[in-house]
């Protein structure tokens, strides 16, 4: 077993105990769920000026920044979402919501109704 002063990040490490690994590697999946999210925002919206679609000009380049900054974001909330959620496992605490989540839903519904603008105006 390694030494817990040996492991990174020691914010997360030098708390509690050992949980069940499944719930470690549980934790650690939900966090690449998040790193993909964020690889599907950046491809989308660079997708959306990349390929230069019948859409007004101007709605398709807010949908694409806003695609894009979520995708920046995105891996903030899987870093931030993976310490907190592994702090709680090795505290015996309640399990934290995820920070951004209701944000970054706001934002895929917003890019929609920009791109349905876009559409609509083209």
């Amino acid at each position: 077993m390694s030494d817990r002063r040996t492991r990174r990040p020691s914010s997360v490490y030098r708390h509690g105990t050992e949980p069940d690994p499944r719930f470690s590697l549980a934790n650690e999946r939900t966090y690449l769920a998040w790193i993909r999210t964020s690889l599907a925002f950046l491809a989308g919206g660079v997708a959306l000026e990349a390929l230069g679609l019948s859409l007004h000009p101007g709605f398709r380049l807010a949908a694409s920044v806003l695609l894009i900054v979520a995708g920046i974001l995105t891996p903030l909330q899987a870093w931030i979402g993976w310490a907190r959620t592994e702090r709680a496992l090795r505290l015996d605490r309640p399990l934290p919501s995820a920070l951004l989540s209701v944000p970054i839903a706001a934002v895929v519904m917003i890019v929609g109704v920009l791109v349905s603008l876009g559409i609509l105006f083209a």
